[in-house]
């Protein structure tokens, strides 16, 4: 059966009334966690990650579906509305948005937000459908030194790339690889690095990890940073009157269009990330733009393009996590531990062996986008009342809902500590500028990665050449290469324009959850 015929199957699946109803609750929680300030994507799944425990696999896949394009959605309303990203990706949404709404045009932004974010999840996940299965049907020929050079891929990329110090990433995925060999040796059934613990001996959850990491972690962070007194929150116009006029609708389509086209390839490959896909955009919509000078006043083409964008690439990770299991973001990397959570793994295999549980996956990315459009404009005066809640009771709720989360795993108080352990870590490591979503990946991916490599040195029977010289591992470090100048030219050029914005424009960022 092709790909449409199995897409069918999904959607068959999807818009069961079960499976809708979860697909909504995914979507509704997803951006009320989203929207509210300092929690972007990645710390709404990692903390949303244990109310998926009592589920079976299908529905709680349709639910993170939901969250995940949920909670990418709700950073919007905060930086648009609040002046406060609370992601690198979501800079440019608070500058022209932010600019938008204190000319008493919030609504017109957070419409354009919307509707762009529904075209490009739309187009996107048609490129994940089409994409995905070729790519999944050449992946399943590859032997062990090749999968070991995806996961080397994986690990200088978002080592090296994600963050602002290449020497911090690599420190942060070595912290990961160490956290990883925790544990009982598969081969020797020797106890490694777990201090005589037999807590330990299992190995560290990684579910504690992520939501120590950028729940507990991130929370500490945030509230550190909080301001006193009260939250000004710019109010929304009602009324359909006040939303996108026909002049707006003539601007916003075609950077919703080239958003898409500029967020989705760069979202596949490592290191790519929405951010730089958001300023990619931002770059491309006022070099195109006859009206040049409303950007940084309030241009709805710097709201539309870049939103377009980080929706896409929000599309264009999943297509490396579900063909290859390579998680290139930190939200990525949080859907991979619930993947793991019911015993499946991601890669070649999952379109063969799951064949069920990714098309409903995929068909619930499309109803998912088309909830999300359903639910937010008429309910946008509901998601700005979320912005006035205290900032104590806020946070202290997360930590509340991350430590039962963590209790909830095994009922041992245990895990409790290792989630304090792990908490603190995260902080200190967001204090002195060391990203956190190498940590994710290394400890992730390190197990696979020296299994892979066991396997590649016995069949060569401890040949290290079998490494690099078989067809496809040789092309993929030439690739990684490229891809590595590649990346830093971009990084480069994203740094220019981050300068260029900040000279002219202030803009608080509460948290950097995917880099």
């Amino acid at each position: 059966m092709d790909s449409w015929g199995l897409l069918l199957d999904g959607f068959a699946t999807a818009l069961q009334p079960e499976y809708l109803m979860w697909a909504f609750i995914g979507v509704f929680i997803g951006t009320a966690v989203g929207v509210l300030p300092g929690v972007g994507p990645a710390m709404t799944v990692a903390l949303l990650l244990p109310l998926t425990y009592s589920l079976d696999a299908t529905a709680a896949m349709i639910t993170f579906a939901g969250i995940y394009y949920g909670g990418m959605y709700g950073g919007s309303t905060t930086s648009i509305l609040l002046n406060t990203p609370g992601e690198s990706a979501s800079i440019v949404t608070a500058i022209e948005g932010n600019r938008m709404a204190k000319l008493g045009r919030g609504a017109a932004a957070l419409a354009t937000a919307a509707i762009g974010s529904f075209v490009a999840g739309t187009i996107a996940t048609v490129g994940l459908t089409l994409l995905a299965p070729l790519l999944a049907q050449f992946a399943v020929s590859l032997g062990p030194a090749d999968k070991f050079a995806l996961i080397v891929i994986a690990f200088i990329t978002v080592g090296a790339l994600m963050g602002k110090s290449i020497s911090r990433g690599l420190v942060s995925l070595a912290a990961g690889l160490f956290l990883g060999m925790v544990g009982t040796d598969a081969l020797s059934g020797q106890q490694r690095f777990t201090l005589g613990l037999p807590e330990l001996g299992d190995g560290i959850n990684v579910v504690l990890v992520a939501v120590g990491l950028f729940a507990v972690g991130e929370t500490l962070y945030v509230a550190s940073r909080l301001r006193h007194g009260g939250v000004d929150v710019i109010p929304v116009s009602k009324g359909w009157r006040n939303w996108m006029t026909k002049d707006d609708w003539r601007r916003s389509w075609k950077p919703w269009l080239r958003g898409t086209a500029i967020g989705f390839p760069i979202g596949t490959i490592p290191a790519g990330g929405a951010d730089v896909a958001t300023f990619l955009s931002y770059a491309t919509e006022r070099k195109l733009s006859k009206r040049k000078s409303e950007f940084g006043r309030g241009a709805i083409e710097g709201v539309a393009g870049p939103e377009a964008a980080n929706n896409a690439a929000a599309a264009g990770v999943l297509v490396p996590l579900l063909t290859l299991g390579l998680p290139t973001t930190a939200t990525a990397a949080i859907i991979l531990v619930a993947l793991q959570t019911y015993g499946i793994q991601p890669g070649p295999q999952l379109f063969t062996n799951q064949p069920a549980l990714v098309w409903a996956l995929v068909a619930s990315l499309y109803v998912g986008n088309l909830l999300l459009i359903v639910l937010n404009l008429p309910l946008v005066g509901m998601w700005v009342k979320l912005l006035q809640i205290p900032r104590p009771y806020l946070y202290a709720g997360i930590l509340m809902f991350a430590a039962f989360g963590a209790y909830a795993l095994n009922f041992l108080i245990a895990d409790i500590v290792i989630l304090v352990v792990i908490g603190l870590l995260g902080y200190f490591m967001r204090r002195y500028g060391y990203p956190v979503a190498p940590l994710v990946v290394g400890m992730i991916l390190g197990p696979m990665g020296e299994a892979f490599l066991r396997q590649a040195l016995q069949l060569s029977q401890g040949d290290l050449s079998t490494l690099i010289l078989q067809p496809f591992a040789a092309a993929a470090y030439a690739f990684l290469a490229l891809l590595v100048i590649g990346a830093l030219w971009l990084r480069r050029r994203q740094a220019r324009y981050e300068q260029q914005l900040t000279q002219s424009i202030s803009v608080p960022i509460l948290a950097d959850q995917e880099i």
